[in-house]
């Protein structure tokens, strides 16, 4: 979810194997998106039933952790500057590009042929949530991290910066967008990321197998129940006790929130964080009640 007034645009998933429709269509006819007034009230009951941003009534000492230090950071960090002035050129880029959208599908743009500025304004995730990702990683050091769907690279760049010692392995379906995303990390001199092309169906079981175990996973591509129930049974697979996961777009539709829905409730998962945009998944046995909070952020 980029913001209560766009739905996104989808990069990268399983593709439509179904001979003579067209992806496009197929897309939007089993993914039944909220409209934006749905968005809304949606929304503002969370709002209003979420539990204090700023920790109060929270009784977990690892989510009050998790508030005090991570979501009410309110520090400005020199990298921030650095990206989001990278964000700001390719607002401005009226390139046009070809894409092959293997995901959901967009709402906004119905065309395979597409202004760089346009897909970044629909597709970027905003940048509170994008540094939420920094100070997440800076805050629990992961070594290995995954990222499904690099889009133009602007999260996957505050996910490098949050631990320059670690290997990220960011994933994208097309080929236009991932050469713009290449230019974004050559920009700012990233050495950290390792770009893997292609349908996530193919290129993640192998990346899996390459690294083992990923200790913090970014899961922003194909926004259907099954290709995200799929990744998080495979991710899960590979796992350690101190793996974190992060899925996006959580109450885009109905499928992404009965995915979230079956992730919460799956037996390896001890504890859910509901930021309404953006959902955390922690699978350590240490929490020993499983518990699903949602936080106003």
């Amino acid at each position: 979810m980029r913001n209560m007034h766009m739905l996104t645009h989808s990069r990268c998933g399983r593709k439509n194997k179904r001979a003579g429709i067209p992806l496009s269509y197929f897309s939007l006819f089993i993914t039944h998106l909220y409209t934006h007034f749905q968005l809304a009230k949606k929304y503002l009951r969370y709002y209003l039933s979420a539990s204090s941003g700023k920790g109060h009534g929270v009784h977990s000492p690892f989510v009050f952790d998790l508030i005090k230090n991570v979501l009410r950071d309110k520090k400005k960090y020199g990298c921030y500057t650095e990206i989001e002035l990278q964000r700001e050129k390719l607002t401005l880029n009226k390139s046009l590009i070809e894409v092959a959208d293997f995901g959901a599908g967009s709402t906004l743009i119905k065309t395979n042929r597409r202004m760089v500025k346009h897909i970044a304004n629909s597709s970027l995730k905003p940048k509170k949530y994008a540094q939420l990702l920094f100070r997440m990683v800076q805050y629990y050091k992961p070594a290995t991290i995954i990222e499904l769907g690099t889009s133009f690279g602007i999260t996957s760049a505050y996910l490098s910066f949050g631990n320059t010692n670690a290997q990220l392995f960011t994933c994208e379906g097309a080929n236009s967008i991932a050469a713009i995303a290449q230019e974004t990390f050559r920009s700012l001199q990233i050495k950290n990321i390792e770009m893997i092309r292609g349908d996530f169906a193919k290129t993640l079981p192998p990346l899996l197998q390459k690294i083992k175990a990923p200790d913090f996973v970014f899961i922003d591509g194909n926004h259907r129940k099954g290709p995200t129930l799929q990744y998080f049974q495979q991710l899960l697979n590979h796992s350690t006790t101190s793996t974190i996961l992060v899925f996006d777009d959580i109450h885009w539709s109905a499928e992404m929130e009965a995915a979230w829905s079956v992730i919460q409730q799956h037996p390896a998962v001890t504890l859910t964080v509901d930021l309404f945009f953006i959902g955390l998944v922690f699978i350590n046995p240490d929490f020993k009640v499983k518990q699903h909070f949602t936080i106003r952020f």
